[in-house]
């Protein structure tokens, strides 16, 4: 070993100790008759001090030509820092390295990028993503991959206590539909087939209940070839698990476990199990959004009775056309935004498609106030102010249009209201779960017009219905509701799952309604299809985003932070250059030709 100890190693307890350390420059300071560096690896920093008599010096002339993130190797003695320098930022901030030997391991050129904890600015994502040899050596990004191992191996030994078995699961499969575009590998050896990265296990891991492995678990990587955001990467890694003869109540019994283990041994919190859970409709009437966060309130009320009595022109038009009107009372938002706020909110619903924003203001007499008030009699208004609770000072938010029109208005605004006006603490980490979504919805997919109206699955073809909602596969699919279970953390869809289908008959009665005939089901699920007529027992599972728990736990705004090597927005790899053009002899060995 080059080193006896690393950079975060070293307390008063070493005092007098001889040691070596290895890393890389951090900062350094000339002093005139010595340097100070501050040497820093994964594990912490270390100030080490090039200074006579301790140094000898010819150390001390070699260590001026030390710039930031030159890597050595320094030999020297354990001594406290002098009476009042102590660091407390750092760890080993109490003791100082007084150098006696100095190797240069590497030179490194002015970095475009300073990995330093002193650098409170943070760089462009783009040079950072250039650059990511020099910014995962940055202590909050080594932070980021830290706590990431630590939540992997968390989950690991929680399921391997529950004895599950880790089996691995092709990554070169057939493409399925799954609900959003495959990554294709195309095929050397059998020319114009292709190969299909997973968009999950799905399909295995219902292959391996069948088999009679009734507790399956992976930390897999999944592919999924989609417009991308900052909490959605092309190439992401779930812990994927899978479990035969139990209910959707076995399943989030079993993550609630894991979200306790999670949180008190990451974040030392305490959560009370088990975790809240409400339907998907009780979220989209209250919250607008199938995965409301619920650390502030701003519930959505529903006026849709009312709008009628009044005499303002869009509500009555809205209704009229079957319609919704509805609100959120915003508590001291009458007083946290001007009438220039107010046109920035209604700037940003016109963005979510809204054509205005109706509003009224709480006075001190408790009436509810605005421009539009005179549309609207002191009874009506009263009544309204009555069903949202609303106090003076108050801010009442209007959107009237389709019903999901006003969920995607009132969601918006709740969140972008509740980071406003900071209505919860950053750092508090709220869990609840979002349970029995629609089993099918129909497609609004622009780019196949065909498809338009017709229904599609809501999660998967292989998603079991409730048990009182086989009957609406005959005679109304948009009743029926499904055996799925989606964890929220903080506003965000953590991880999803279902029971599935293992009914030959009810499976067939899916595929039907999704407009997949046997012929079709056949060429595509054939193997599953197969599976499934040999024995197969009830099953059901999930799947956690591993990236998006880290980024959650971390307190991070973009799942690009949590993961070594991300894509861009537009799914490239700045570091790598990725994607990148291939020789011609190799599409010729692919049978593939462009037009580049």
């Amino acid at each position: 070993m080059l080193r006896t100890h690393t950079c975060g190693d070293l307390r008063l307890t070493d005092k007098g100790t001889t040691v070596t350390l290895c890393g890389w420059v951090d900062s350094y300071r000339d002093h005139g008759g010595g340097l100070f560096v501050d040497l820093r690896d994964r594990y912490g920093i270390t100030q080490v001090v090039f200074n006579p008599p301790d140094t000898p010096q010819d150390i001390i002339d070699a260590s001026k030509d030390l710039r930031a993130e030159y890597v050595i190797q320094v030999t020297g003695k354990v001594e406290p820092r002098p009476e009042g320098m102590a660091n407390r930022k750092h760890a080993s901030g109490e003791i100082e390295l007084r150098v006696t030997e100095l190797k240069l391991l590497n030179k490194s050129k002015a970095p475009p990028v300073s990995p330093s904890e002193s650098i409170t600015e943070i760089p462009n994502e783009d040079l950072r993503l250039k650059h990511r040899f020099l910014d995962l050596r940055r202590p909050v990004m080594q932070r980021a991959m830290i706590l990431r191992d630590k939540i992997t191996k968390g989950m690991r030994d929680y399921f391997a206590d529950l004895n599950f078995i880790d089996v691995e699961t092709p990554i070169l499969g057939r493409s399925t539909p799954e609900g959003a575009r495959d990554y294709l590998v195309p095929s050397r050896v059998h020319h114009g087939k292709f190969y299909a990265l997973p968009q999950s296990p799905q399909l295995y891991k219902q292959i391996l209940m069948i088999a009679g492995y009734d507790r399956y678990v992976q930390v897999a990587r999944c592919f999924r070839d989609e417009d991308l955001r900052a909490d959605r990467q092309p190439e992401f890694t779930q812990l994927d698990l899978e479990m035969a003869f139990i209910d959707d109540d076995d399943i989030m019994t079993l993550i609630d476990g894991l979200v306790v283990k999670l949180a008190k041994d990451l974040l030392d919190i305490d959560v009370p199990t088990p975790l809240p859970r409400m339907t998907y409709d009780e979220a989209m009437r209250r919250f607008g959004h199938d995965a409301p966060d619920l650390r502030y309130g701003l519930e959505i009320v529903d006026l849709t009775d009312l709008a009628p009595q009044s005499d303002f022109g869009v509500f009555k038009s809205v209704t009229d056309a079957g319609g919704h009107v509805r609100a959120i009372c915003v508590p001291g938002g009458a007083n946290h935004y001007s009438r220039r706020g107010i046109d920035a909110l209604t700037e940003f619903v016109k963005g979510l498609g809204a054509k205005g924003l109706a509003y009224f203001r709480v006075n001190e007499e408790g009436v509810l106030d605005s421009n539009i008030a005179k549309f609207f009699s002191e009874e009506l208004r009263a009544e309204m102010g009555t069903r949202l609770d609303a106090k003076p000072g108050d801010l009442v938010l209007f959107s009237a249009d389709k019903w999901l029109g006003t969920c995607k208005v009132l969601h918006g605004l709740r969140k972008k209201i509740g980071e406003e006006m900071k209505l919860y603490d950053p750092k508090a980490m709220n869990f609840s779960w979002v349970v029995q979504f629609p089993m099918f919805e129909r497609t609004e997919d622009a780019d196949n017009p065909q498809a338009i109206g017709k229904w599609s699955a809501m999660h998967h073809p292989f998603t079991a219905p409730l048990d009182d909602s086989v009957d609406h596969l005959d005679d109304d699919p948009a009743k029926c509701r499904a055996k799925a279970y989606d964890l929220i953390i903080n506003g965000y869809e953590a991880g999803g799952g279902t029971i599935r289908i293992h009914d030959p008959e009810v499976q067939s009665k899916v595929f039907g309604l999704l407009g997949i005939d046997k012929e079709t089901a056949q060429d595509r699920f054939g193997f599953l299809l197969e599976a499934l007529a040999y024995g197969a027992p009830p099953h059901g599972g999930i799947a956690l985003g591993l990236d998006r728990m880290v980024m959650l736990f971390g307190g991070f705004d973009n799942i690009r932070d949590v993961i070594a090597f991300p894509k861009t927005q537009k799914a490239t790899d700045l570091m790598t250059e990725a994607p990148g053009l291939v020789d011609a002899k190799q599409l010729k060995e692919l049978a593939i030709k462009t037009d580049l």
